[in-house]
């Protein structure tokens, strides 16, 4: 037997790495044959959806896995964490003290995987295209503060914001902000199909089977030039239909690491002790989120009353218990309690669940009960316990009496578009953040142009809250701002968080680098991986 579980921290601004096991350790080589990655992620071009993979439009975190591979931005998620470092820019930084001008010098010698030279022009090709095409997708928001974008020369690429925006530089680390290559991407148009053209740590060829990419194929890009250590020469991605497929696939060596989304089921089996398979597991730092969301001008949701007496219901420790374990915790704010301004607002307002206070909810309101709502759910996105979790939301709010409440699963292809349409009252979702900061976990929601494409429109957290919080270099002086947020969301309940989550990656005992193959916003680090002597 050779058996490891390497344990990282859950707090962020802690996360150096306690290099544990095997598949921790720094060592081994970049030679060899490819290393193998299932994910149960999968890549669908639809009539709806035709461009999974062109910046511009990717807002998901399987997407995003893919463009953080092949794209190349500005500035880049350290290794360790922290504030982002520049990747194809040789400096980045603010050049005024009001947090309004952005100023970033290129890296000399930068080149799309084609060889052609990149330019600052290049760079404001790519912002702007995201931001003119406005993709439905709502990942253009991300670039909501840039005014306008200006080059000095061949190397100088500077931002003009309309506001304050200290979070500016990780917005920038983000793929949206992808420099791509005129020649290939249309200036008023998304690109689509599965063609990734960058100049990141790796070229990318698809394999298809019909509207759907099987497997990515990451080859070492000869001319890259960046911050990141490439530790391998080749990685190939194979999305599996399920945990278990993946997950028998590990077991048969057909693959050297699986990643999201494994089963509670798994995990559990590969923490015990008694594993005699040579396989490690690595629980890392997440900051997922699983929340409901509300279109409140649905009529069933419409009031506000139907969406608190929901809030005071819900037992979230009980719906972790008995679905997630020790892999998931409670969730009393949009905000993760390991990130700064986090408060338990939820918790603050409705305290332990309690029926009673929720008949007063709606007997005020003087709405009849049972309220008759459908919680609609996606099949194949947030990993296999998903059924299981809504099975268990809609057996608390039948048992409390005052709901009737049916359960849809839908397979993400439709779920998205239907839930754009507005076609859903009640949803759920989760939310990998696009960097670790708390206006991550607030803004895409709640301002203008949300992700979500929510009625729910506050004006009060829009036009000043935000705004005050983004003004603020120091992050704990947005705290005020932050909380003054995340009471108004508890008390109007667009959204109602549910539990936050842990990562796991499980890998032969051969590979290293595994410590570091996700971050906690479940950034993957393909680079990281690579093989080693089998400890």
């Amino acid at each position: 037997m050779n058996r490891k579980t390497l344990v990282l921290p859950t707090v962020v601004g802690l996360l150096a790495p306690v290099l544990a096991a095997c598949g921790g350790s720094d060592s081994g080589s970049g030679g060899g044959d490819a290393i193998v990655v299932g994910t149960t992620d999968q890549f669908t071009a639809t009539k709806d959806a035709p461009a999974p993979l062109d910046p511009a439009y990717s807002y998901d975190v399987g997407t995003w896995n893919i463009l953080r591979q092949t794209v190349q931005t500005l500035m880049i998620q350290p290794k360790g964490e922290g504030d982002p470092v520049p990747e194809a820019a040789e400096s980045c930084g603010f050049t005024d003290s009001g947090n309004e001008r952005y100023a970033c010098k290129l890296r000399d010698g930068l080149k799309f995987s084609n060889g052609d030279a990149i330019t600052a022009e290049d760079v404001k090709f790519s912002i702007d295209r995201a931001r003119a095409i406005k993709a439905d997708s709502g990942v253009f928001a991300l670039l909501s503060t840039i005014d306008t974008v200006e080059t000095q020369g061949d190397n100088e690429v500077i931002f003009h914001l309309k506001t304050a925006d200290a979070t500016f530089p990780f917005k920038l680390s983000t793929p949206v902000a992808g420099i791509v290559n005129p020649d290939d991407y249309d200036k008023g148009k998304l690109r689509d199909g599965f063609s990734v053209d960058g100049s990141g740590p790796y070229t990318l060829k698809a394999e298809t089977d019909g509207d759907e990419m099987t497997k990515a194929v990451f080859t070492k890009n000869p001319d890259y030039k960046g911050t990141l250590d490439v530790k391998n020469d080749k990685v190939e991605m194979i999305s599996y239909a399920d945990a278990d497929e993946m997950g028998t696939a590990l077991d048969k060596g057909d693959i050297d690491l699986m990643t999201r989304t494994m089963s509670p089921e798994q995990i559990n089996k590969l923490s015990d002790a008694a594993n005699e398979k040579n396989e490690d597991l690595v629980e890392l730092a997440g900051l997922e989120i699983r929340y409901l969301a509300f279109n409140t001008t649905a009529p069933v949701v419409k009031s506000k009353a139907v969406r608190q007496a929901m809030a005071q219901v819900i037992d979230r420790s009980e719906l972790v218990s008995k679905v997630y374990g020790s892999q998931a915790e409670p969730l009393y704010s949009l905000v993760p309690a390991s990130v700064t301004g986090h408060s338990n607002s939820f918790f603050n307002v409705y305290g332990d669940p309690d029926v009673a206070k929720a008949r007063t909810i709606l007997e005020k309101a003087d709405v009849s009960t049972p309220v008759k709502l459908t919680l609609n759910y996606t099949t194949d996105h947030y990993g296999p316990a998903t059924k299981k979790e809504f099975e268990q939301l809609q057996k608390q709010l039948n048992d409390s009496g005052l709901f009737d409440v049916s359960i849809q699963g839908t397979p993400w292809e439709s779920f998205v578009p239907a839930e754009r349409k507005g076609e859903y009252a009640v949803y759920g979702m989760g939310w990998f953040p696009d960097f670790a900061d708390a206006d991550n976990f607030v803004a895409p929601f709640l301002d203008k142009d949300n992700f979500l494409k929510s009625p729910y429109a506050n004006g009060e957290i829009i036009n000043d809250l935000i705004p005050e919080s983004r003004r603020e270099a120091d992050r704990l002086s947005a705290a005020k701002s932050l909380t003054e947020i995340q009471d108004i969301v508890a008390e109007d309940v667009p959204i109602l968080p549910l539990w936050q989550g842990k990562q796991y990656v499980a890998s032969s005992d051969d590979i290293t680098g595994t410590a570091y193959v996700l971050n906690s916003a479940a950034t993957l680090q393909l680079w990281e991986l690579s093989r080693g002597v089998s400890g």
